[in-house]
């Protein structure tokens, strides 16, 4: 069953101020989203036309990536970052393998909170728990999944963090953030990440884009291939290594342009 879990609820979802969450949703179609998100996502788009691909294109990398992490054996999932829940979300993916499976969400928003609430209430969601908490504040975080006894941290688990990294500035020390959750999860693990980048955009183009961002409640921070494949470091990549996401193990031919699509993706295992 779906069960709500953390801290507080949504008392005030701001739908004046344009939300990353919202907004993703809107590229993709989704319904959740205010008109605020609807004016900064069509700015975004209108800055950088190829915004609703890459979001389309990242849906497709996560779907690959937990079906390839749960055939190799995982049974559970921590899924941070999770946005609003809309088609092929991480649970659906994994109880799909093993309808047993277990997933955790954690998002430190309570508007996601309410969403999913709302989008996830009623039977057909398996074990699947949604909690708030903090990427920037990895320890606390864990601790609040243990102390839920969501997850058996003696046995691997696939730490999903897809699209998420990119909202935190460097001085939000997103490398310790991923390296002290992969420190609390045993040998056998796997990291599933997806981030964005600016390495195929002109400056003017990615000026532009920030700007809208800014101006919502989180940052976009593209990052460039070396930075990205930083997250990996200790960790065994599963082939083909950190590649734009419609390139990792696509089913099916990759369309022109693939390999310049803004948004890096890999799969690795922990030793």
């Amino acid at each position: 069953m779906w069960a709500p879990g953390g801290a507080g609820a949504a008392a005030d979802l701001r739908p004046d101020i344009p939300h990353p969450a919202r907004m993703y949703d809107y590229y993709l179609g989704g319904k959740d989203n205010f008109p605020a998100d609807r004016a900064a996502a069509e700015k975004a788009l209108a800055a950088n036309p190829e915004f609703r691909s890459t979001a389309r294109a990242n849906r497709g990398f996560l779907t690959r990536a937990v079906r390839c992490v749960a055939d190799l054996g995982t049974d559970q999932f921590l899924d941070i970052g999770t946005g609003i829940p809309t088609a092929g979300n991480t649970h659906e993916i994994a109880q799909a393998a093993d309808p047993d499976a277990r997933v955790v969400y954690v998002d430190n928003d309570p508007i996601v909170l309410s969403h999913a609430r709302a989008l996830m209430a009623g039977a057909g969601h398996g074990r699947t728990t949604v909690i708030q908490a903090d990427l920037r504040q990895p320890e606390p975080l864990l601790d609040t999944v243990r102390a839920a006894d969501l997850l058996d941290f003696s046995r691997p688990v696939g730490l999903v963090l897809a699209a998420v990294l990119h909202f935190l500035r460097d001085e939000d020390e997103p490398y310790r953030a991923v390296a002290t959750l992969l420190d609390a999860l045993p040998s056998g693990s796997h990291l599933v990440l997806s981030h964005g980048t600016a390495d195929f955009i002109p400056a003017a183009v990615r000026d532009r884009v920030t700007g809208v961002y800014d101006k919502a409640t989180a940052p976009l921070v593209g990052r460039s291939r070396a930075e990205v494949h930083a997250f990996f470091d200790g960790l065994d990549l599963l082939d083909p290594g950190v590649v734009t996401v419609p390139l990792w193990r696509p089913d099916t031919p990759p369309t022109a342009g693939a390999e310049r699509v803004s948004m890096y993706g890999a799969v690795a295992r922990k030793l």
